[in-house]
């Protein structure tokens, strides 16, 4: 890890994700225990898609989980706050020796290049001199650098990364629709998100009796359309809502809907939708 990536900066563009850090002897051992990956099991290098659950096992936020050296992991965070994210976390901390902070010195910047250093998993840089992460998938190379330089604003990349994020089954998840699903409404397991395996943490007896029991019946739904309405809006087809709107970019959404579903033609509102496959290879 201490290779510090070197990529022109005039491919990058501003993300406006945050970091929230948390670093010390005990920083794995609490994420293990809060967040629904298993932490515990993550290599020093390398990162893991993850998130934090309520009681009830509803997705509270979604973020790439980064074990950036041994007692140090970085939360990068695309949709929630992270101060607010860092402020609940430490209501957990007790006697736990460790530190939350918002890393809001570094910049995060995407671009559609080949990684330089990092692939798949494995970061390369370090938590001083900035980190790179490998972020494509099939249909593309994408870059996510994290350093204290500044990065360009580009509008229609920006865009262009989060359709991006949709069609491969990554959910953009805003404040609204935080707290409403569970990981497998959600389709996380697509991303290799979560652990039905490891020990207890919040919301695990709900995501574990859900996929031992099979009682999964929704999942995401990758939709096309034009003028698409905003997330929360009702999918509905036949006239009947048959399922929500969750995320929303220019001309693509992720909606929850039965799994099963031959259920016609359908729209979101008064807009037809056309149902696309969802496309692999960002899971990690």
């Amino acid at each position: 890890m201490s290779d510090n990536p070197q990529v022109s900066p005039d491919s990058f563009f501003r993300l406006g994700f945050g970091v929230l850090a948390v670093s010390g002897p005990d920083a794995v051992k609490f994420l293990h225990a809060q967040c629904m990956s298993d932490v515990a099991a993550l290599a020093a290098g390398h990162w893991q898609w993850s998130g934090w659950l309520t009681p009830k096992g509803r997705v509270i936020a979604l973020f790439a989980l980064l074990k950036v050296e041994e007692q140090t992991v970085w939360l990068v965070v695309p949709d929630a706050d992270p101060a607010t994210l860092g402020a609940r976390l430490k209501r957990f901390v007790f006697r736990s020796k460790l530190a939350i902070e918002v890393r809001d010195d570094l910049v995060a910047a995407g671009a559609f290049q080949a990684p330089q250093r990092a692939e798949g998993a494995r970061l390369a840089g370090s938590a001083t001199e900035g980190v790179e992460m490998d972020m494509g998938a099939e249909g593309g190379h994408r870059t996510l650098r994290f350093a204290a330089r500044t990065a360009v604003e580009d509008a229609v990349a920006l865009a262009r990364w989060t359709r991006f994020d949709l069609a491969h089954g990554l959910p953009r998840l805003p404040p609204s629709q935080a707290e409403q699903w569970t990981p497998q409404m959600l389709s996380l397991e697509r991303l290799r998100a979560f652990s039905v395996k490891k020990g207890c943490y919040p919301g695990q007896e709900i995501v574990a009796r859900t996929h031992f029991l099979g009682q999964a019946k929704r999942g995401l739904a990758l939709l096309e359309g034009e003028a698409l309405p905003d997330v929360g809006a009702e999918v509905r087809a036949g006239g009947q809502a048959v399922g929500t709107l969750v995320s929303r970019a220019e001309g693509l959404a992720l909606a929850v809907l039965p799994l099963e579903h031959d259920i016609g033609a359908l729209s979101v509102g008064d807009v037809p939708v056309r149902e696309r496959a969802l496309i692999g290879g960002l899971a990690r």
